[in-house]
């Protein structure tokens, strides 16, 4: 199992050094998570300031840009990268594609799979291995003039994860995906009961075999002592209640026994009670929905031990210290 990070609104400034404190500490991987900056701009800079990080998206929103920009960056990427570049691509909600992107949502599952197989298609036609000819019920490629080419690169094109909180996008990951983002928003019981079973049916429907799609977890996590360990609850809890506000996510919390949060923490965001909204989610969730442990070594190692068969790999959801050579003992005590 491999031990990732994962950065939430990273300025750009910070990145480089960012990810060469992670690369130096051991972690295997840096994602970065498409909220208030350009994913493809984060990756640029973390990938260009390491040697043996592997950096990915997750995610990147997938219907705010044309697959065909999208494929252009993956592969300058990916070639700039010698290969440790990641893209994970998720649909969003509605309401942010409509409003806050001016795009349409139509049949997301059936267009984020369609826009798989159109990166694979361009990618192929970038790679000269097909001429480019994809057409699709959303989009269309079949213009791709020399000048426009960018050519074979030396490393395969990039693997494309998938995220994923509900059995139908496991399943689809399964089918077409070569990696699953888990949602924080999930607990192990949810991992072993609803989406290992659902991944492994997408990949039968494909005739491929068991463990061909990476599973990778991000993990809500909880650690410290007085004051800091209060706000890292506090944190927690919010992530807790604004993800399960949203419709889309109640599957993890009806598992759990608390289908009927899900209803009340949506009116409670519809109607701007963002006090409510946090109150309104028990201690108990704290547990089943985040790993608490005292250091961040006693996190990763109970991490390791939570997700053992489960995860192919973990993120931490929070950040922990990089700057210091104790950043290094956390890697250690996950993989001890």
């Amino acid at each position: 199992m491999k031990l990732d990070l994962l950065l939430v609104g990273c300025p750009l400034e910070r990145v480089a050094d960012t990810a060469r404190q992670a690369e130096a500490a051991g972690f295997d991987a840096v994602w970065v998570a498409e909220t208030t900056n350009d994913a493809f701009l984060t990756m640029a800079v973390g990938l260009e300031a390491t040697n043996r990080l592997e950096m990915g998206t997750a995610i990147a929103l997938a219907f705010v840009r044309s697959p065909m920009v999208t494929a252009l960056s993956s592969w300058e990427l990916q070639r700039a990268s010698r290969g440790r570049f990641r893209l994970g691509l998720g649909p969003q909600v509605k309401a942010h594609n409509e409003r806050r992107f001016s795009v349409p949502f139509e049949k997301p599952a059936a267009k984020l799979v369609e826009q798989v197989r159109a990166l694979r298609a361009i990618w192929a036609a970038f790679a000269g291995e097909a001429p480019l000819d994809f057409h699709g019920e959303f989009y269309r490629f079949d213009l791709l003039s020399e000048f426009f080419n960018p050519g074979p690169i030396d490393v395969p094109p990039p693997p494309v994860y998938l995220a994923a909180v509900n059995p139908y996008a496991f399943r689809m990951a399964g089918e077409v995906a070569d990696g699953v983002h888990v949602h924080p928003l999930h607990t192990v019981r949810y991992l072993t009961e609803v989406a290992r079973p659902a991944l492994a049916e997408g990949l039968a429907r494909s005739g491929r075999p068991p463990g061909a799609v990476e599973v990778s977890a991000q993990v809500m996590v909880i650690t410290g002592d007085g004051e800091a360990r209060r706000q890292m609850e506090e944190a927690v809890r919010a992530q807790i209640a604004f993800y399960g506000s949203t419709r889309t996510y109640r599957a993890p919390l009806e598992l759990s026994g608390y289908g009927d949060l899900n209803a009340r923490l949506h009116q409670l965001m519809a109607s701007g009670d963002r006090e409510g909204l946090v109150a309104a989610v028990p201690d108990e969730l704290l547990d089943e929905f985040a790993v608490r442990g005292d250091t961040w070594e006693d996190v990763a190692a109970i991490a390791r031990k939570r997700y053992d068969g489960i995860a192919d790999r973990i993120s931490l959801y929070s950040l922990p210290p990089l700057d210091g050579p104790e950043a290094a003992r956390i890697p250690a005590a996950f993989r001890a």
